[in-house]
């Protein structure tokens, strides 16, 4: 784990990220890892709605993490979704990452896969698919690239993330062995660099992608603490500014600095942080009329994790 008692060292620049403009709505290509539903299968009603979970509750913040596959000249994809629902009042931050394949109604365009809703009408418009499928509106959002992504990390000296489960797939990395495979094994506290942790959340080879939530949330959750080990929360205001610069994010510093408490809270009891990630039982394979593979949501079992999340 980083050593919190370290002297805090000077941040490596960090390039500004362009955010690319979308020219047309983007088709993902899918690799299935799941058994799917036979094509005949017919399928369900997309005219739903859930009920709304009522009020936030007192103190409650929601922010959607974003992580997006933009490159230079093309569209996107949101492929990294976590709800972060910090609780003020009770000291608790709760990740809640989406399989970036939930087919869902997007509400004012059509019915496709959730990495595209960002895309399609920004935040507004990802905001509104939240609600309107899961019964919780996010307040601020913070999306990055993959560039975005390998520069916070690299700036940092590198993150020491726990992984939990070990991973043997396809990359293009320096330590890749005869084959072109990485191995890591677990469990361990691994030291990665940027686009080590790039290939460590996207690997989808050898694993799927509810294990890529998992991988995620292990990688967000080595930044912050990495962040807190270079005394981030007495330097919050100069963190925000310097990696402002490599995200897109509605949340400014007004509204980022009352939730710095419960990080110190957080940093003293990691226990506070609660995981949830939707798996197999609350989303199946599905094919669409078209052809697509998709998963398909149980959206009262994932509405009930997100009210656990957000409400308790």
């Amino acid at each position: 784990a980083p050593d919190a008692s370290a002297t805090p060292t000077p941040f490596r620049p960090v390039p500004p990220t362009p955010t690319p403009v979308p020219t047309s709505t983007p088709t993902p290509t899918l690799t299935p890892t799941l058994e799917i539903r036979p094509p005949e299968a017919e399928m369900p009603s997309t005219g739903y709605a859930v009920q709304p979970g009522g009020p936030l509750p007192d103190g409650v913040v929601n922010i959607l993490v974003l992580g997006s596959d933009a490159r230079p000249g093309g569209g996107f994809r949101t492929d990294v979704i976590v709800l972060v629902s910090i609780n003020r009042n009770n000291g608790t931050v709760s990740l809640v990452s989406f399989p970036r394949d939930l087919y869902v109604t997007i509400p004012g365009w059509m019915t496709n896969r959730i990495n595209t809703a960002q895309a399609a009408g920004g935040f507004a418009t990802m905001a509104s698919t939240f609600e309107y499928n899961f019964g919780v509106r996010p307040t601020y959002y913070v999306m990055t690239n993959m560039q975005g992504f390998t520069g916070i990390i690299d700036s940092l000296n590198g993150v020491n993330v726990k992984v939990r489960q070990s991973l043997r797939d396809k990359c293009d990395l320096p330590w890749a062995d005869a084959h072109g495979y990485c191995a890591i094994e677990a469990p361990a506290t691994v030291p990665m660099d940027g686009q080590t942790a790039l290939w460590y959340v996207r690997s989808r080879y050898s694993s799927s992608d509810f294990d890529r939530l998992r991988r995620s949330q292990e990688v967000l959750q080595a930044i912050f603490n990495r962040l807190i080990s270079i005394d981030g929360i007495r330097r919050a205001p100069e963190i925000y500014e310097i990696y402002r610069r490599s995200v897109e994010t509605n949340l400014t510093l007004d509204a980022l600095l009352p939730l710095v408490p419960v990080a110190q809270q957080v940093m003293e009891d990691p226990s506070r942080i609660r995981r949830f990630t939707i798996t197999p039982a609350e989303a199946y394979p599905f094919i669409t009329p078209e052809g697509a593979w998709v998963l398909w949501p149980n959206l009262d079992a994932i509405k009930a994790i997100v009210y656990q999340a957000v409400y308790r």
